[in-house]
């Protein structure tokens, strides 16, 4: 008979945990920007993979299945400030179109990968374009349902 380990309820989040769960974020006005509760089944993530900015990870550590967090994250532990030397500027005429204010772009980097960047503003000569994250400078509240945690080391581990 093949079985999967079961965590117990105390398991706590830690590095390396498998970690089921729903969670929605928000902006400073309460806005939501992002929400997983409209899925039938809660995500599921491993602590330290990358799948959540760093200051969304530790608001988990040390939460068991069952418990509920809300956390205001400052923008230094969200998705980071707001920085003036990321807005630049280019000449309108070398865009294939006219750039339209608030659209998005993809641009390259030198190391030839993706970048995107908000049009700011469109001048004659000069588009300024705003490579911060959208949600740069932001005070974010983040809310977290935890529905299973599971050991570093026991995903996936059967007793036979």
């Amino acid at each position: 008979m093949t079985e999967m380990i079961n965590p117990n309820e105390e398991t706590r989040i830690a590095e390396g945990s498998k970690v089921e769960l729903h969670f929605s974020v928000a902006i400073e006005n309460g806005v939501e920007i992002d929400n997983t509760r409209s899925r039938e089944e809660p995500v599921s993530l491993v602590m330290g993979d990358g799948s959540l900015l760093p200051g969304f990870e530790k608001a988990l550590f040390g939460l068991r299945a069952g418990d509920r967090r809300t956390v205001s994250l400052p923008p230094e532990d969200a998705f980071g400030p707001w920085n003036s030397e990321n807005i630049q500027t280019f000449d309108t005429v070398k865009f294939e179109q006219t750039p339209i204010v608030g659209h998005m772009i993809e641009f390259e980097d030198k190391a030839k990968q993706s970048l995107f960047g908000v049009v700011k503003s469109v001048g004659e000569d000069i588009t300024e374009i705003d490579f911060n994250h959208p949600l740069a400078g932001k005070d974010i509240t983040f809310e977290v349902e935890i529905f299973k945690v599971t050991p570093a080391g026991q995903q996936g581990i059967k007793i036979m």
